[in-house]
Formats: structure tokens, sequence, C-alpha cells
């Protein structure tokens, strides 16, 4: 304890005396001499201690950079995901738009519903949506997405329904050409394909041609889209077209679909159409059917005249 107050007060003394000398002073030379003498040494110590300083800089801006680049990827996969909501959000309002859309071109009676699963094996077409029996609905009632014709449902439980595809080999719609108004029966084949068949090799028929349901049976309503024509051939003999049809869409390009629950008096094909349809399955000339598309309501004056003419003679 003493020799620790005899420095203290020796150090009292020494930092008086320095204050109060001049700078030459003998207190400062002494400083003056020991930093002289002192300085090569700071200054090895000072390069020997350079290199350890920077990687201790080095390891603490790689531990910054490190958070960073954490926070930064924290951020990047916040935004991803609200943009895949974003876009999914998007195609989900698209789409049950062009639901909407279709509903209203078509004035169709109808339920919304969505695809919830499909068949599991090779020898058949099937989906399931998620309304039943307990929505309204019945077996055959036709099924459509925004783009076309789906299928036709086959069964029906509380909750949910098998729809057949019409991709499926035992399915069947009535259907026609949209131009020329030539009838047919749009068949599924076992490789999933579709066909034309019954059209009379007299009708007019070529590839990029629109089918669509004719309204036949009573079941679909006539005018929706089925698909367009791929491919046609017949054969010196053949009584009909071979008629591949590539379809308007397919179950695996959608996740709502409408079901049509009724039709109008409308949307069904009329006895006149039906009896038209017997007696002239190969349709009209595409001609004549562009004709009928472009004549105007003052072209009713003229043919009432002709046939009035027609009359008097």
């Amino acid at each position: 304890m003493r020799p620790l107050i005899v420095f203290s007060l020796i150090s009292v003394l020494l930092l008086t005396f320095y204050i109060r000398e001049g700078e030459a002073g003998p207190i400062h030379a002494v400083r003056s001499g020991v930093t002289t003498i002192t300085s090569p040494v700071r200054f090895v110590g000072s390069a020997v201690a350079a290199p350890f300083n920077a990687i201790g800089n080095v390891f603490s801006n790689l531990t910054a950079s490190q958070d960073t680049l954490d926070e930064l990827k924290k951020q990047n996969e916040e935004l991803t995901s609200k943009v895949a909501e974003l876009s999914e959000a998007q195609k989900t309002a698209e789409r049950l738009e062009g639901l909407v859309g279709l509903q209203s071109t078509y004035n169709l009676k109808s339920t919304a519903a969505r695809i919830v699963g499909a068949s599991g094996d090779a020898w058949t077409s099937t989906v399931t949506i998620d309304k039943g029996s307990a929505d309204g609905l019945t077996i055959n009632m036709p099924v459509t997405s925004s783009a076309g014709v789906i299928g036709q449902i086959i069964e029906v439980s509380a909750k949910t329904s098998t729809v057949r595809l019409i991709g499926d080999e035992n399915s069947g719609v009535s259907a026609m050409v949209q131009d020329t108004r030539a009838q047919g029966m749009l068949q599924g084949q076992a490789d999933g394909t579709l066909r034309l068949e019954y059209v009379s090799v007299d009708s007019d028929v070529k590839v990029g041609d629109i089918i669509v349901t004719s309204g036949i049976g009573g079941v679909f309503p006539k005018g929706l889209p089925l698909g367009t024509v791929s491919s046609v051939e017949k054969s010196a003999n053949d009584v009909y077209y071979t008629i591949v049809v590539r379809a308007q869409t397919t179950a695996e390009n959608n996740e709502e679909v409408l079901v049509i629950t009724s039709l109008t008096d409308e949307q069904s094909a009329s006895d006149e159409d039906v009896n038209t349809a017997n007696s002239t399955p190969q349709g009209t000339s595409r001609d004549a059917a562009t004709k009928t598309k472009d004549e105007s309501p003052d072209d009713s004056s003229d043919t009432s005249e002709t046939t009035d003419s027609g009359s008097s003679e």
C-alpha cells in the first residue's frame, strides 16, 4: 500500500513540473527522447498488428454482409410469394370472368363448380366436381368451361358428381359444322381423340371449321363450341367423311366449370331443326350459308315479292 502512495505522489509531482516548465524543460526533453527511441518499436508493432486488424474488419464485414444477404433473401422470398399469390388470383379472376361471359352470351341456367379429381384408370376419361344432388345436379347435365364443352354428368352423389369427358370413347354429342350446319355426332375415341362421325361426303367440310353443339337431343344447348376440324379424309367408296376434331378445351386446362341445369326453348333444337337435319344432313353449301348470314332486313321485302309472284303463277 505504501509504495503505491509514494508512486502516486511522484507522478503528481512530475505532472506538476511538466505542466509548469516550458518546452525546453528537462522533463519535456526526456519525453522527447523516449518517444524517439520507442517510435521504431511502435511502428513495427503497428505493422504487425495491421493485417490482423484487417482480417478482423473483413470478418466483421462478412458477418454484416451475411446478415444483409439473409434479410434480402427473406424479403425476396416474401415478394416472390406475393407475386405468385397475385398472379394466381388474377388467373382465377380471368377464368371466372370467362365463365360469367359464357353464361351471359348463351343465357345459360347453370351452377358453377370446381374440378376436384380425375379418373385413375386408362379405360375412362372422367373428372369429379364438387357439386352434387344437394345442389340440384342430376345425371346427363352438360358441363362446360369458359372455352367450350368438356363433358356430361354420369354419376351424382350428395356433394360430388362424376363428369364423363367428351374425349371418352363412350361419349357422344350431337354436333354440326358451324358455317354449313352439316350434322354429325362428335365421339371420343380409345386414343383420346375426337371424331365427327356420320357427316356425308356431300357436305362442305374443311380443316379449320368450328364444330358446335347442334341442340338435337335436348341435352346440350345449341351453339356451344366443341372443337376445330384438324383433318378431313374420304376414300372413293366412302359414304361419310373421316373427320378428326381438336377439342376446344380440356379438363386439364380448367379448374372451374359450369353445369348447365336446364335449357330454354331457344337453346334446344326445334322440330324444324331436327327435320332439316334428317332430310339434309350434309347441311348447306358454304356460299349459301355465307349469303344467309349476310342478308339484310331489306332483303325480306324482295323475298316476299318473289313468293307472292310464285303463288300467283
